[in-house]
């Protein structure tokens, strides 16, 4: 397969460019040019962007980052098949790892599915060992060459793939071509937000490179893989070593804050290692066990925590979710991940920091990533801080239909998701297998972050298909986490799903009766103000109510809270998801400004908000445990003690 042969597949590719582009290119040209920042200024670009190592749990001294500025061509797809994919024209330079759509790029315009974007740029190699050329994230199919020869083709523009370009490498400078074609929300591969019909809760589609590309020089014989499974009821963890050739007998050592605890001898594949006393990770102490793996020619670095999320029954039928043995109430927010400048690449590792900062700074302990899958660095980061995490798939599947998916809920109706897959958007039996493997690749990928307890399979009814079966697959992948299988809508009544999940903007929250399931309010709120010079869109505002004055949006959050949140945690309510972290685009309803440089809600006021949820949650847990242990050992003492 080459990426002749893909865009030969699709008939689109050689039409000419529809309406909907069209609109989409003149929309995106009004838009204000904004940066990212805080109250102190703009965060600044470098040359070499995103300069740091970004696979944190699983690092190598050897490496060199390809971020920076590169040459670039846009040709029509019938040109590429006509000239075999042999281009040499050069429209200009790009700043990689940026998509051409964002003005951090250098270019901001939007790529067509009828066109193809070329990259070009080059890489040293010594001429010792293997070299391994990583992409964080191709949006959406490319093909990788390196000196002319191709090294393959890649398909998905969410998740992280390598090559083995050895073979193709000459000691010293060596050429780089990767060639591209994305066509967004023309084809049901995973792509959230992106569509050409961009507005309101739908974004700019964005193409190409947008995560960090690099090199890094092997051994013949290397560490390919380290997956670390830590088991806190047993005090040890799993550090499994997948190996590419034989390497040997490693040595495993493991630091607390720098010092060694634990030296042991191991091999690919499994090893379990005892550590007796634990240190537990929780967001009030983000404990990181530091890793070294060293075989006789290679070593990386690692980490892993303790932590366990489980489900438990309180002392009054409740479901509640328990971390590390206790009670707690998850207060989030809503994060779609997108930045004025760069789109969904961050434009660097202190703006990653600023966004999960603020919120735990605002009194949020958990941060719900939307539709997106973010750099290896972002979990990092939620992993050293103390953020918890629920992690959505990236929503997929045909054109999404509002009348059948989005207001059939509103009316009561859900409909069966193993026999209606045309209805949501699911028809083709080929793309609902490749979706699932698409799910099993992002759980294998992100599984060993510590602070994602919680898996998001399908949102508000796109692309859903099978829930109970994906539930149950996700599951036999990890089953050291939670599960939202259907978020919102559309729930299949399943007991064995974990939740019952709510998405409430329109109207009042009422928690419902006899739920034999975990109550979570993952989404709500939503409330919007427009700030004068930190907007994207000022021509275009969108919101689902919209305020003029900060004092009546703050008014209006707290009493959201008060009257409807608050209360509820006493019926069962275990977690809220408040939407939205920032304004993306024309959508205003973030709590920080799209700059993130004004916070519209007010770091005070929720701190108070997470302060009263929180102190309810544990009033009523420890009251309702205590309550109910007091009433069972009173109908102990009123049994007969002559009765068997």
């Amino acid at each position: 397969m080459t990426l002749t042969d893909i865009i030969n597949k699709y008939p689109f590719c050689k039409q000419a460019s529809s309406a909907r582009y069209d609109k989409a290119c003149r929309e995106w040209a009004r838009r204000e040019k904004l940066r990212t920042g805080d109250e102190n200024g703009d965060f600044k670009i470098t040359e070499k962007p995103r300069a740091e190592y970004p696979r944190p749990q699983m690092e190598r001294s050897n490496f060199d980052i390809l971020n920076g500025s590169w040459d670039y061509a846009v040709i029509s797809a019938s040109e590429y098949v006509r000239k075999g994919g042999r281009v040499d024209k050069t429209d200009g330079r790009i700043l990689v790892p940026f998509s051409p759509e964002c003005d951090a790029s250098g270019v901001g315009r939007i790529l067509d599915r009828n066109e193809v974007l070329i990259y070009r740029t080059s890489f040293n190699f010594a001429g010792r060992g293997k070299i391994l050329l990583h992409f964080e994230a191709v949006d959406e199919k490319c093909e990788v060459f390196v000196n002319g020869v191709s090294q393959g083709v890649h398909e998905g523009g969410y998740l992280p793939f390598y090559f083995d370009v050895t073979s193709a490498c000459r000691e010293g400078a060596n050429a780089l071509e990767v060639h591209v074609v994305d066509f967004s929300d023309s084809c049901p591969a995973p792509k959230g937000k992106q569509t050409l019909s961009r507005g309101g809760i739908w974004y700019t589609p964005q193409s190409g490179i947008w995560g960090s590309v690099w090199t890094e020089t092997v051994p013949e014989n290397y560490i390919e893989n380290v997956v670390c499974l830590p088991d806190p009821d047993g005090a040890q963890v799993n550090i499994n070593i997948t190996a590419c050739g034989d390497i040997g007998e490693v040595t495993i050592k493991i630091y607390d804050e720098g010092r060694e605890i634990i030296s042991a001898k191991g091999a690919a594949g499994d090893n379990v290692v005892k550590l007796g006393a634990i240190k537990e990770w929780s967001p009030s102490s983000p404990f990181l066990y530091k890793v070294l793996i060293k075989s006789e020619s290679d070593s990386v670095r690692t980490y892993f925590a303790m932590r366990k999320i489980e489900l438990v029954t309180d002392m009054r039928g409740y479901k509640r979710v328990k971390l590390n043995g206790e009670y707690i109430f998850q207060s989030g927010v809503l994060d779609q991940g997108y930045y004025p400048e760069s789109m969904l690449t961050p434009p660097s590792d202190r703006a990653m920091i600023n966004d999960i900062q603020t919120m735990k700074d605002c009194g949020f302990n958990m941060i719900r990533k939307h539709i997106k899958i973010e750099p290896a660095r972002w979990y990092y980061h939620c992993d050293r801080l103390g953020m918890l995490v629920w992690q959505d798939m990236v929503s997929g599947g045909d054109k999404y239909n509002f009348a059948v998916i989005g207001a059939l809920p509103f009316a009561g109706v859900m409909l069966d998701d193993t026999r209606h897959y045309k209805a949501f958007a699911r028809a083709d039996e080929t793309e609902r297998e490749n979706y699932k493997k698409f799910v099993g690749d992002t759980v294998k990928y992100l599984r060993c972050f510590p602070s994602i307890v919680l898996w998001c399979i399908f949102n508000e009814g796109w692309g859903q298909f099978d829930s109970v079966a994906m539930t149950d697959y996700v599951r036999s992948i990890d089953d050291t986490r939670l599960i939202d299988s259907v978020s919102g809508w559309h729930d299949q009544g399943a007991q064995h799903f974990d939740f019952k999940s709510y998405h409430i903007y329109f109207r009042k929250f009422r928690m419902p009766k006899k739920e034999k399931r975990c109550v979570i309010l993952s989404e709500f709120g939503g409330y919007s103000m427009p700030v004068k010079g930190h907007m994207q869109m000022p021509h275009k505002i969108f919101g689902y109510k919209i305020f003029r004055d900060e004092k009546t949006l703050r008014e209006s959050i707290d009493k959201l809270y008060t009257h409807e949140v608050v209360p509820a945690i006493g019926q069962g309510l275990c977690a809220s998801v408040y939407t939205q972290l920032s304004d993306v685009e024309e959508e205003i309803n973030g709590i920080l400004t799209y700059d993130r440089k004004v916070n519209k809600a007010g770091r005070e006021l929720l701190n108070n908000i997470n302060d009263r949820l929180y102190f309810e949650h544990e009033a009523y847990t420890t009251h309702a445990d205590r309550q109910a242990e007091e009433e069972l050992a009173a109908k102990e003492e009123e049994k007969d003690p002559f009765e068997e």
